[in-house]
């Protein structure tokens, strides 16, 4: 049955009708002629035959171009249950097969959705990419050009602008070792070294290296939570130390004149929890959940001017997420935004 053609099958149900029909003509001719009631009776018999072989004959050729696609739509060979279709009914068959269409059809469509929102980011990505690249590359031009045509005969500038091409040289080696890192932590070429350590001591250390910065900003440091002896966590130190550092230059640069950044901790049984809070500028409900992406910017005029590759919150994502653990962030418009991160506790 599965070798057969539609052609073919159309042939041989043709044949079977034909004779059918002449057999039962032939029996009524010969039989029945003076029976007129008859003709009625042999009329709807031969309609009910002929509804039945075709239904039949139908029902298999539907079923045999339909098992291809449904063993495609389920994606592995037919068990021994499917393969016993024959004792089914088409109508059975077409149930099942429309319930795995629509079941199919529903993925496809969340994977599509999916692929959309992946290329959106991919052309987002390199469009900041290019961006945060090209300012700069056109401003070592520039001032490369410039000592070219005269300038670096002239000690008003020559210094300056070698400065400034140091500035954007570094800006730019910033750029790629961001994306490398950020490369190796979701590819897992970058190994994790975890060791016990005291985080009070960390954050401390972070303050202590952050302190002029935040003192030309009038912003102050502050661990927030009353601590009276270590809070020992399980982590990779220099790693936990750069999404802490991170973080809280992100609230001094993003903070008000005279405000704050704090810092505290919470013991939550089998982990730390850390919160690094800020009463700055804050972030749109909106914009929260892309705030982890890859060079994206809630304000992109003042997020230049405080300098930064665009791509320190990406790296605290991929730390952290590297670690096993959870960050999440809420924020309000001229309220503040709390970094909230948990930290796996060291055994005592």
């Amino acid at each position: 049955m599965k070798r057969l053609k539609p052609k073919f099958m159309a042939f041989w149900v043709s044949i079977l009708l034909s004779a059918l029909i002449t057999f039962l003509g032939y029996i009524f001719i010969t039989y029945f002629k003076d029976d007129s009631w008859l003709y009625i009776v042999v009329f709807i018999v031969i309609i009910s035959i002929i509804f039945i072989i075709t239904s039949f004959f139908i029902g298999k050729l539907i079923e045999l171009k339909l098992k291809p696609i449904f063993k495609i739509i389920r994606d592995v060979p037919l068990d021994e249950t499917r393969k016993n279709t024959s004792s089914e009914s088409p109508e059975s068959f077409s149930i099942d097969l429309n319930a795995e269409v629509t079941k199919w059809a529903n993925l496809k469509q969340d994977e599509i959705k999916r692929l959309k929102d992946l290329e959106r980011y991919r052309k987002e990505f390199v469009g900041n990419v290019s961006h945060e690249l090209k300012t700069p590359i056109f401003n070592i031009q520039g001032y490369i050009l410039t000592l070219f045509d005269g300038g670096i005969d002239d000690p008003r500038i020559n210094k300056l602008y070698l400065e400034r091409t140091v500035k954007s040289i570094d800006r730019m080696i910033s750029i790629v070792e961001d994306l490398e890192s950020i490369n190796k932590l979701e590819s897992g070429e970058l190994k994790l070294v975890k060791e016990p350590f005291n985080l009070i001591r960390l954050v401390e250390d972070v303050f202590e290296i952050e302190a002029m910065i935040a003192k030309e900003r009038k912003i102050s440091l502050e661990i927030c939570t009353p601590v009276e002896k270590p809070v020992k966590v399980y982590a990779d130190k220099n790693r936990i130390m750069e999404v802490i550092s991170n973080l809280v230059v992100n609230g001094i640069k993003y903070g008000k004149k005279g405000g704050y950044v704090k810092v505290g901790f919470f013991d939550m049984d089998e982990h730390i929890v850390v919160e690094v809070q800020d009463n700055g500028i804050g972030v749109e409900k909106e914009q929260l959940p892309r705030i982890f992406e890859r060079f994206y910017r809630v304000d992109k005029h003042r997020s230049r001017e405080q300098g930064g590759t665009g791509l320190g919150l990406s790296i605290v994502k991929h730390i952290i997420e590297a670690h096993e653990q959870t960050i999440s962030v809420k924020s309000q418009p001229d309220v503040g935004t709390t970094f909230s991160l948990t930290l796996q506790k060291a055994n005592a």
